[in-house]
């Protein structure tokens, strides 16, 4: 499962807003930073996957997202 959600990360693309098809590991950390401080990560899928690659990046794990 765990493994499933990271793959999705480098697959899926960002459905809206300023960075519109951009693959959601590729989402800039201050982009993420502002939907944490704003709490406006969306609900759901989404949401989930935003706040995982906001984790991974601010915690240094990078790493975890490359192929």
């Amino acid at each position: 499962m765990e493994n499933e959600i990271l793959k999705s990360l480098l697959v899926d693309k960002m459905p809206y807003g300023k960075y519109k098809d951009t693959i959601l590991a590729k989402i800039p950390v201050s982009y993420l930073e502002w939907m944490a401080r704003e709490q406006a990560f969306p609900k759901g899928r989404l949401g989930m996957q935003l706040h995982t690659v906001y984790e991974i990046k601010i915690n240094g794990l990078e790493r975890l997202l490359r192929n």
